[in-house]
């Protein structure tokens, strides 16, 4: 039997529109697929407990699919460059084959890449995760941009010239199974809560893996896209995409979704729309790209000044359990917590209450975050709480502080998401606000101009 090639699966969990699958599988010889957990090299960021319980679903559907192209998905758990390289070595294997990261991981990629050419196996790596590569879309300078409007405009300009192509359909069968090969056991991985299981009310409202994925697409391409740019941002009635998970895990690609919402079959504007949030994902990652820690260093080095107070465990802890008196926050803290997702406006109104009405540093809310969202991923969370605290790029300015109450009554004017999320929140037994709103958004424009210098 011809030597098997090697697909490395990473956050790119489907079979359709899988550049490295499909290289893999038209090579013509038996195919093996591996999935590294990898919580050893230093590059990787270990994932958290929400992120983890979607893993053991999203890799449990991948298995099945990829059994039905007669490939076996192996699992490992280890240091990615041992594991891969050893595999390789075990297999015999004569080609290797993923598609791109982007963040710190990529260091990794390119030393094995490096290990894999010197013995002479084909090391292959391929877009599948971006619109866009970091590479593609830079200034007349030659580097990434930092704001995002002429950023998508020049997205746009190079789109106009090289069309987002179309998605790959899911390959044929390999035809010829590679023999077994010993692996871990899904289950032994421990990737999902026993005692207490908190992930009830997340398994209740999400299914993970590729074939979910496109009833989701599907269902808002057909549906809630077409009132998009009323929508969205009304918290009462959910028509977000709740497509965020689906990118982050690659159960989606970025082009199945870019074609899926096409203003051509779509309302124009709302498909024009949600397509620039694809372009906002895009600058994010491209901004990792540049920065790959952004999740612990601020964007803009000023903000190394920021005089952050001691921390206020109490009011820290009020914030995570939804229980610091002010109903908007609260119902999406209480959300967050329940379901792995909240919705992404109450997302900013969340982090500027404790960035500025709290003062506290927007990593702490970064890593709560990154801990109980499923969709939380390396560079559009960390991204998202540095525009909001005012240090990242293109960031908001810090002088924009989100006003609960008053996001409540623009957004929320029916009580339909307090009412589901904090119904305490008019009742007797419900906190005081743990701080003043007009007086804590002071201090923190204060505490803002002690840094402008």
């Amino acid at each position: 039997m011809a030597t098997p090639s090697l697909v490395w699966f990473r956050d790119d969990l489907r079979v359709g529109d899988n550049p490295a699958l499909s290289a893999a599988i038209q090579r013509g010889c038996p195919v093996v697929a591996l999935y590294v957990l990898d919580e050893e090299s230093d590059e990787v960021r270990p994932l958290g407990g929400a992120a983890k319980w979607w893993l053991h679903g999203s890799l449990d559907s991948l298995a099945a699919a990829l059994s039905d192209l007669d490939v076996q998905l192996v699992l490992r758990r280890g240091p990615a460059e041992a594991v891969v390289t050893g595999l390789v070595e075990e297999l015999a294997a004569e080609a290797v084959f993923w598609n791109r990261r982007y963040g710190a991981e990529r260091h990794i990629d390119e030393r094995i890449k490096s290990q894999l050419r010197e013995a002479d196996i084909a090391a292959t790596s391929f877009a599948g995760f971006l619109l866009n590569e970091p590479w593609d879309i830079q200034t007349g300078a030659g580097t990434a941009y930092s704001v995002y409007s002429p950023f998508w405009r020049a997205t746009l300009d190079r789109i106009s010239h090289h069309p987002i192509p179309e998605p790959l359909p899911v390959p044929e069968r390999a035809g010829t199974r590679a023999d077994a090969v010993d692996g871990d056991a899904l289950a032994d991985w421990g990737l999902l809560p026993t005692t207490p299981d908190w992930a009830t009310e997340i398994a209740e409202r999400w299914v993970p893996g590729e074939e979910a994925a496109h009833d989701r697409l599907a269902e808002f391409a057909d549906g809630e896209l077409q009132d998009y740019l009323r929508s969205r941002n009304h918290l009462d009635i959910d028509e977000t995409s709740r497509l965020s998970s689906r990118l982050r895990w690659g159960e989606l690609s970025p082009r199945q979704v870019w074609h899926a919402v096409s203003p051509a079959t779509h309302r124009t504007e709302a498909a024009r729309s949600f397509r620039s949030e694809l372009g906002w994902r895009d600058f994010a990652w491209h901004s990792l790209y540049v920065r790959p820690d952004l999740h612990v260093n601020n964007w803009r080095p000023d903000f190394d000044r920021f005089p952050w107070p001691p921390l206020d465990e109490e009011a820290l802890e009020a914030w995570k359990r939804g229980r610091t008196g002010v109903p908007l926050v609260d119902a999406g803290m209480r959300e967050l917590w329940r379901t792995g997702t909240m919705h992404n406006r109450v997302r900013m109104v969340v982090a500027s209450f404790l960035t500025k009405n709290l003062l506290i540093d927007w990593r702490i809310g970064e890593q709560w975050f990154w801990d109980t969202l499923v969709d939380a991923d390396a560079a559009s969370n960390p991204f998202n709480w540095q525009w909001v605290a005012g240090s990242g790029a293109d960031a908001a300015p810090y002088f924009r502080v989100f006003n609960p109450e008053l996001q409540r009554t623009k957004f929320d004017g029916n009580g339909g998401y307090v009412g589901r999320w904090a119904p305490d929140a008019d009742s007797f037994g419900y906190p005081e606000p743990i701080v003043d709103l007009k007086e804590s958004r002071r201090r923190a424009l204060d505490a803002y101009q002690s840094i402008r210098g």
